[in-house]
């Protein structure tokens, strides 16, 4: 059991670092088309939600071959808990903006954070308990289809407010 928790500290730290870091990399890129389709390009709550969908990604691929044999159930436990995380973004900020009726930065940080948290506690307990390895295609399917999405919506987002710069 010590090796699944040692992962998923490492891609605690992963996602916090790589996803803070990609808050700025599109404007350190001079506003790179292709960039932007990885990383945030404005203020919304839905480019937001690319800070943890990216590096997540990043991390499964780093970590499921290394993980799977002894834990067979990780590749599924993952791709839930990057639905997770990911959406996680807009619930959070919008439950919290609709309480104080602003939002505020700090807790848009803490948003982000708390988001990388509940992601892999899931990912833990999903990977220990295997309950969500019998939807291993289906979750397959949104992860990728939530990517194909973004790459879309970044540059064609639909008039609706999760796109729109609080």
């Amino acid at each position: 059991m010590q090796l699944i928790k040692r992962y998923i500290l490492i891609g605690i730290i992963f996602v916090l670092m790589i996803g803070t870091l990609s808050h700025f990399v599109y404007n350190l890129t001079g506003n790179n088309d292709f960039i932007g389709f990885f990383f945030p390009v404005n203020e919304s709550t839905w480019e937001h939600m690319k800070l943890i969908y990216f590096p997540m990604i990043l991390y499964a691929l780093f970590a499921i071959p290394k993980l799977k044999s002894e834990y067979p159930c990780i590749t599924s436990a993952l791709l839930c808990s990057i639905l997770i995380g990911t959406f996680a973004i807009p619930i959070i900020f919008y439950t919290y903006t609709g309480i104080l009726g602003q939002n505020y930065p700090a807790l848009d940080i803490a948003t982000f954070a708390v988001s990388v948290l509940l992601a892999f506690h899931s990912a833990y307990k999903l990977t220990v308990s295997c309950k969500a390895d019998t939807q291993k295609r289906f979750l397959l399917f949104i992860v990728l289809l939530l990517g194909i999405c973004f790459v879309i919506f970044t540059y064609h987002p639909p008039n609706l407010g999760l796109f729109s710069e609080p």
